[in-house]
């Protein structure tokens, strides 16, 4: 019974850390797809997630040390460049969704304050206000976490019913139905950010003595229960928001870099779906920083001290929070764009492509490589998928300007 107990815990645990940003960007990064494709491919990037994390799991049950980290494991396997791509790519997950948190924060609040004029000036202050209040709760350390999670579970539960019972009041079918596939690409990267939570893997493995049942059932219930809230979240928001009529639509959020609540607070003019709705995203991306922070920092802490053989306190804190906060300032509506790029680079490669690769070079089993080598083609392809739209060569900006034109009027 006990142990059934730690496994559903650490399930919430799983499932606190997959409610963050990704799942505020889902609905208006996926719009443009559709509900019933974006729902192939949420399923088929939460069980290749879940292959990755059992991939990762096993390494750390395997070794069975405290000090488990990736890019130990990855020099293991692939020597000095798999050791350096970790370091280089979980650097680029965390100091990206420590980004993007800001960012989202900032339009949520704004949004609330319904600040028109002298938009540059208020974005300044609330990014700094914002930053100074969760970069203080974030090196209070894991006391924090420890005191308030079990209510800031409670808190999102709860807002997330209200603002999904509210919602599915005005849900249209006819905007469920829609689908353009050339919109696919861009999803898939958000998607896998929605599902990740696989830098408290070690963590975890340690809390269940290295279990590997115990722990793989832990991350499946966390999962199950992740997808069904970004599920029943995306159906919400593409059934809420329309594609492209009126000022507050799915291509007015993706063009602004706005989280989903912020237009859909705008289509429901409720003020308790507002309140609900603003309680959850700042909660999921409160929690989210702190514990994203909580890694970057202990991360450059080991970082300085193998590099310069010390690392000072203040040091370790500038180096973590000022790129963010520098970033958000210059680029306060890069929301959206920096959740893309950190699924579809940072994501897909340290928590995909490198997992697959492992997993194929330890298995000798040859059903087993090619359900390595087809993971392995599934990551490699959200990568690409989020290359080329860096580059320009899956031009979305062109296409969503055109959207309007693609779109059947009785769809809008």
């Amino acid at each position: 019974m006990e142990n059934r107990k730690e496994i559903f815990m650490i399930a919430l645990l799983v499932v606190g850390n997959l409610i963050g940003a990704g799942i505020l960007a889902l609905p208006i990064q996926t719009g443009g797809a559709g509900l019933i494709f974006s729902l192939v491919a949420m399923a088929l990037c939460c069980g290749a997630m879940y292959f990755s994390a059992v991939t990762l799991a096993r390494e750390a049950v395997e070794a069975k040390s405290e000090r488990f980290n990736y890019p130990t494991l990855y020099h293991r396997y692939l020597g000095s460049a798999g050791k350096w791509v970790a370091v280089i790519t979980n650097l680029f997950i965390l100091y990206g969704l420590l980004t993007a948190y800001l960012c989202g924060g900032t339009a949520i609040i704004l949004s609330v304050l319904g600040v028109t004029a002298h938009k540059a000036l208020w974005q300044l202050v609330t990014v700094l206000c914002l930053f100074t209040g969760l970069s203080a709760f974030t090196m209070g350390g894991t006391k924090i976490i420890a005191r308030y999670n079990g209510l800031l579970m409670i808190v999102l539960a709860a807002s997330f019913a209200a603002i999904v019972a509210m919602g599915a009041t005005h849900i249209q079918v006819k905007r469920e139905l829609f689908f353009n596939l050339q919109f696919l690409p861009i999803a898939v990267p958000v998607i896998l950010t929605a599902f990740h939570f696989h830098n408290i893997i070690p963590s975890i493995s340690t809390h269940l003595g290295w279990n590997l049942k115990a722990i793989k059932m832990s991350m499946g219930i966390g999962m199950a229960i992740g997808f069904l809230m970004n599920l029943i979240w995306v159906a919400v928001g593409i059934g809420v928001l329309p594609l492209v009529v009126g000022k507050y639509n799915i291509v007015y959020a993706f063009t602004h870099g706005l989280p989903a609540t912020v237009p859909i607070s705008e289509i429901l003019k409720n003020p308790l779906f507002s309140f609900f709705a603003t309680l959850f995203a700042i909660v999921a991306i409160c929690t989210s920083y702190i514990a994203n922070g909580m890694g970057l920092l202990d991360f450059n802490r080991d970082l300085l001290t193998h590099s310069l053989g010390r690392s000072g306190k203040i040091g370790t804190v500038l180096l973590t929070f000022l790129p963010p906060l520098g970033i958000a300032i210059f680029f306060p509506d890069i929301f959206l764009k920096m959740i893309g790029i950190v699924g579809g680079i940072g994501i897909a490669v340290l928590f995909g492509v490198l997992p697959s690769i492992v997993y194929f070079k330890k298995t000798r089993l040859t059903r087993k490589k090619v359900l390595a080598l087809t993971m392995l083609i599934l990551f490699a392809a959200a990568l690409c998928c989020d290359l080329l739209n860096d580059v320009g060569i899956i031009n979305t900006s062109r296409e969503t300007a055109t959207l309007e034109t693609k779109v059947p009027q009785r769809q809008k």
